[in-house]
């Protein structure tokens, strides 16, 4: 709502812009951005098109006249590269900056291209840095064309990292250098305005939780033969990794109960988060519960063992927050931004986590978030000694990066001048 009050008086008031382009993930430019402006009262007047469909959809809507124009982001390059119309947008809105985080994606590249178009850019997210904070210069990019942070990713990489993980020349991570951090903060916080929801919006207590279950020795064996080896003869099936980012897959799935074997044949491992989680329902008495799943034969168990429904559509949803699923199931990429669920319930059980800090905000996000009348409740199915300890400390550490970012440039409202959008 702020950024559309923003543009009403940009447009309407000041008269100092007079078309916009708002660039949002596909669910969110489709439904709730147009909600929003029909939503507000003080917003009356202002006219948008939902640039969204196929091709000839997506003309039509170009072609209308409108104040803003709202496109997903996955066709930002064909809007700037393949749609034969001029980039004639004097604002644009990023819902997600975050999503342009990387360099070398088609789309920060076809944006940069028009970049200098622009006269008015605003980027908004709630993971700005998600796997750290070499992600902040491409987003800085966009917004200061390299002002800040510089113009090429080398030199920013040279002035604010060091190489972290390597094997002789070839650098695999970088890590910050003594007081990059502060540096960074200093460098991007005249242009940052950072507003936590949890100062502003009265939010209902957040509770989480940790639910360990223990494999026994036989299955623990199969996990560190695995682990060591890279190869497992299991069932008639053979279980191998290839390399790391495998080997790091098979364990999270060895974890969860189950793992993919040769040509995607599902081997069953065992089912102690089916049990934990056959126990966190019975505990919520039959409060609504919402259940996040990374793998597909995590979806397939959970459904075989318990009458849930997938929310994957607008129906879903929709019987999702009127109560009328007592027992849903959620992958963490179809819940991210803008997706309001917590109409529905209060309780989310993590039964095979991701490695992702900024999915797994934005899924704990659907249910604790304003609107919300009961206390949160937040539960992760975590396997003893196995990989799913190391992701739940790896998501904890990231949060501290962000955290720390966010906090480094939170703007108080009083502090705020009018004429600072």
């Amino acid at each position: 709502m702020i950024t559309l009050s923003a543009i009403f008086d940009l447009i309407l008031d000041s008269f100092q812009i007079r078309k916009v382009l708002v660039i949002a993930p596909l669910r969110v430019a489709r439904d709730t951005w147009p909600a929003e402006i029909e939503k507000w009262d003080h917003l009356q007047g202002l006219t948008y098109s939902v640039v969204v469909g196929g091709e000839q959809e997506r003309k039509a809507a170009l072609m209308q006249k409108a104040d803003i124009y709202i496109i997903n982001r996955e066709n930002v390059d064909w809007l700037v590269n393949r749609s034969g119309l001029p980039f004639d947008y004097d604002m644009v809105v990023i819902d997600e900056l975050s999503s342009f985080k990387s360099h070398r994606a088609k789309r920060f590249k076809s944006l940069m291209k028009v970049r200098p178009l622009v006269k008015r850019i605003v980027g908004l997210t709630g993971t700005p840095s998600s796997n750290g904070l070499m992600d902040l210069w491409a987003e800085f990019r966009l917004l200061d064309m390299g002002q800040r942070l510089g113009r090429f990713i080398g030199r920013y990489r040279e002035d604010y990292f060091v190489p972290d993980k390597r094997n002789q020349q070839i650098v695999f991570s970088y890590k910050p250098r003594p007081g990059a951090e502060e540096a960074i903060y200093r460098q991007i916080s005249d242009i940052t305005i950072s507003m936590k929801n949890t100062d502003y919006l009265k939010l209902p207590e957040l509770v989480t939780n940790e639910i360990s279950v223990k494999l026994s020795q036989k299955e623990m064996d199969y996990y560190q033969t695995l682990q060591r080896e890279l190869v497992l003869p299991l069932e008639g099936q053979e279980i191998d990794a290839v390399n790391a980012a495998a080997l790091s897959n098979k364990l999270l799935q060895m974890a969860g109960g189950a793992v993919y074997g040769e040509n995607g044949a599902v081997v069953q491992m065992h089912d102690r988060k089916l049990d934990a989680l056959e126990d966190l329902i019975e505990a919520a008495t039959g409060k609504p519960v919402l259940v996040a799943y990374w793998f597909k034969h995590d979806l397939e168990r959970i459904l075989n063992r318990f009458p849930a429904e997938k929310l994957d559509s607008a129906g879903s949803i929709k019987r999702w927050n009127e109560g009328k699923i007592p027992l849903a199931v959620i992958h963490p990429a179809s819940a991210g931004h803008g997706l309001n669920l917590q109409a529905g319930g209060s309780t989310l059980i993590w039964f095979s986590l991701t490695w992702s800090l900024e999915l797994y905000q934005q899924t704990n996000a659907r249910l604790w978030r304003q609107g919300q009348k009961n206390t949160v409740v937040i539960h992760h199915i975590i396997t003893k000694d196995t990989i799913d300890e190391d992701v739940i400390r790896s998501l904890k550490r990231k949060d501290k990066t962000q955290t720390a970012l966010i906090e480094a440039v939170k703007a108080r409202i009083k502090n705020v001048y009018p004429e600072v959008i």
